[in-house]
Parts: C-alpha cells; structure tokens; sequence
C-alpha cells in the first residue's frame, strides 16, 4: 500500500513586518535605520545598556557537549571581556529543561538576583519559560545588531516552533535537517520520503533514526508527519495540538513506521541513543545514512578528521524542517543589562561570520548578507569545503511546540521497549 501523498507545498509563516519593525526601533531610539552597508548607530539607550554592563559576570547556561562549541564561547568570553568589561563563565549543561527547572525554582522561591544569566533555548523551553512569565523583556529587537536579522528570508527567527517570539528571545544560528551518507557506500542517495523508505526496504538492516525523544529522532519523526500530512490539513499542524486531530492526522504516520521498522537496523526493535552514536555506525559502515541539524556538520566533521572525506550532505528535494536557535534572559537574571551586551555581539558579524566559519563551528548565520557592508560579506565568503551542503532546499518550519511531547509519548508506547 502506498501510504506517502506525493510532494506538496508546505505552509510559509508570515515574516515579521520589517517596516513596522523599523519604524519601532527608530521610536525607540536605538538605532538610527536598517542601513545598506549595516553601519550601527549606538543610541543614548543602548550606551546606558552598555555602561550598566561593565563590571557584571554573564551565567551562560549553554549545552556543553561540542568542544567547537565550547571554544566559541570561550572566544566569546575573550571578545567581550576585552571590548566591554564583561566577564562570561559558561556553564555547561546537558539539558536546557533542567535549566528551566531552575529559574521556576528561583522565581517562586522570590530569589531577585537569580544564577541564570543567559540562556541557549528554543522549542519546548522556550515556550514554557514564555508561559510561565519566566523571560525578561521584550529586548532581542532593540539590540542593534537585530537590525542585521533576516526576518524576511528567514521567519523562524521570530517565530519560534509556531509560537511568536515577542523580543523575548535574540536569534542566534539557524538549523535545517539534513542527511549524509559516504559516497563510496551510497551513489544514489534518497532525497525524498518514499525514495528513503524504499532504500530502507532494499538495504535491510542498514537505516534507522536516533530513538525519540532525542531531538533528532523527534526532528525525524516530524519530518515523516509533515511529508504524510495532505495539503487540506497540514496547517493543523502549526495550531495548538487537540486529541481529536492527533488521533486522526498521526494515523498515517503510524502505519508507515509500522511497516518501515522491519526494515530498519536490528528490525527496528532498537534504535540508536542519538544523532552521534548514529553517524558513528555510520562512519564504521554499520549503517548508509545518518543526519544531523546542522546542514555545515559533515563539513566540519569532515575537516576534523572525524569522518571520511567521501562523505557528503543532502536534504529531501522538497523541504526539510528547519529551525531557529535563540538566547534569552530569564526574568531574574542578575546581570541583565551584561546578558543583552553578550546577546548583541553574538549577533553582530563578526561573531556570526566566526561561528559560521566551518573550521570553526559551522552554524549558519541568521543574518542578512546582504545587509552587511563589503568587508563585513567579505568575512562569510569561503570556499566550499568536503562534505558541504552546496544545495539548500527549503526550509519546514516546526509544527507547533504542542505536537512535540505527544509525538513522542505515542511513539514511546507504540515502540519503546
């Protein structure tokens, strides 16, 4: 039975109005215009900002599990110490919930001079920290390196997982979900839902998907759900969830995956513990393919000399999800006014431009190139490298944050052992 609807056009999410945006951050006094060249004009407001920042320390509350990563953020923490007298101590964490868990504890305890400073965040997080009047501001658009932002080109930036961000959050890198495979094993690759499904049938053993509810086993399951989703219901799925409609649009999904897990490694009765352990199997040829939410990964892991120079990069034809990744401030932050300093250089150029040097992390910029003076463009302009995506397709945006724990709490209970 064939259970995939052919390719359709996914829903666009309107972008944030760049003329009222202007005309907001004029009235406020922050920057002077969304100029050409990207020229910031520091405004009374912000030199305040700036002056109440010196001296403070930043908690920054971030994954520590990528040692890229890590000395991004110690290179951050140099920047700012040497440009605004702001120390950054980067606290390392393994999950943004326990992080949000804290802040709760904090807030109801009437604790003012909270731990948490700043806060890598989106999804889930991001929507619970919202609800519950856990986030300072709004402040993301009066930060004047906001005015670099691609909202246009990129809406997730101020939508985040279909919730409005509100300012309450700052864009910081993008994410798209994007597949690799070695070329020497795999000449043909599968670039949409029904070509991966009949790869796997013929290649028995040979795929599978980081088990749920790591992030990109979720990310993977999503992406079945949108491809299965018909146009006439699709936009359901960027709405609060409800039980009647789970019931009746994940149908399909489930028929699908029961049919595919006997084709999967060890007959999909087990699954990897994560996108890592994933593209492991599948460097050491245990698997075809693997992904990851970083469409520059294989590049980067490719220049490490983690993975094979043969390996490359590909999306489905017709979209994969994408996503945004942000910072925020918790209400109680200590240091605020420090946080929002920190928050403002991550998103000017040059801190982009390092992050999305492949060599040295990878993560693609939410920044508007063009926006940009030259020699600002100058410092994104790199010569493709192996592995790298040079084909992007679009972008998915998330279904709505309320889709995601169900999701996983059906597969659990369909799937988990």
């Amino acid at each position: 039975m064939n259970l995939l609807h052919p390719q359709t056009p996914h829903p666009v999410l309107s972008p944030l109005n760049r003329r009222s945006m202007v005309r907001w951050l004029s009235g406020c006094g922050l920057v002077g215009s969304l100029m050409p060249l990207g020229a910031q004009v520091v405004q009374p407001l912000w030199t305040r900002t700036l002056e109440q920042a010196r001296g403070q320390t930043v908690y920054f509350h971030a994954w520590g599990g990528s040692p890229p990563i890590n000395d991004y953020i110690q290179w951050t923490a140099e920047q700012v110490s040497r440009r605004f007298e702001v120390k950054v101590s980067h606290v390392k964490v393994q999950d943004t919930a326990d992080v949000v868990r804290q802040v709760r504890g904090e807030v109801a305890a009437g604790k003012q001079d909270g731990s948490v400073d700043l806060i890598w965040i989106n999804g889930a997080n991001f929507s619970t920290m919202k609800r519950e009047s856990l986030l300072y501001g709004p402040f993301a658009e009066q930060l004047p390196s906001f005015a670099y932002v691609d909202t246009k080109g990129k809406p997730t930036t101020v939508l985040d997982f279909a919730e409005a961000v509100d300012g309450l959050e700052a864009p910081w890198g993008m994410a798209q979900l994007t597949f690799m495979a070695d070329s020497k094993r795999v000449d043909n690759p599968p670039r949409d839902l029904a070509a991966w499904v009949a790869f796997a049938a013929k290649n028995p053993g040979r795929l599978s998907y980081p088990r749920p509810p790591d992030f990109h086993g979720t990310t993977f399951i999503k992406q079945v759900l949108l491809d299965l989703t018909s146009p006439h219901d699709r936009w359901k799925l960027y709405q609060p969830m409800t039980s009647e409609v789970f019931t009746r649009i994940t149908s399909p999904l489930w028929r699908l995956l029961d049919g595919l897990h006997p084709t999967l490694w060890r007959r999909g009765k087990q699954f990897p513990n994560s996108a890592s352990a994933q593209r492991q199997m599948m460097s050491d040829g245990e698997l075809l393919l693997a992904m990851t939410f970083n469409p520059n990964e294989v590049a980067n892991e490719i220049a490490a000399k983690r993975l094979a120079p043969t390996t490359m990069s590909f999306q489905f034809t017709g979209g994969t999800i994408g996503n945004t990744h942000f910072l925020a401030i918790p209400i109680n932050a200590s240091a605020k006014a420090a946080a929002q300093v920190v928050a403002n250089f991550l998103l000017s150029p040059q801190a982009q431009a390092r992050k999305a040097d492949i060599l040295i992390w990878g993560d693609p910029t939410v920044l508007d190139i063009g926006r940009l003076s030259p020699s600002e463009q100058t410092m994104f302009r790199t010569n493709p490298r192996a592995g790298q995506l040079l084909d992007n397709t679009p972008t998915l945006p998330e279904p709505h944050v309320s889709w995601v724990k169900p999701l996983q709490n059906e597969w659990a209970r369909r799937y988990g052992v």
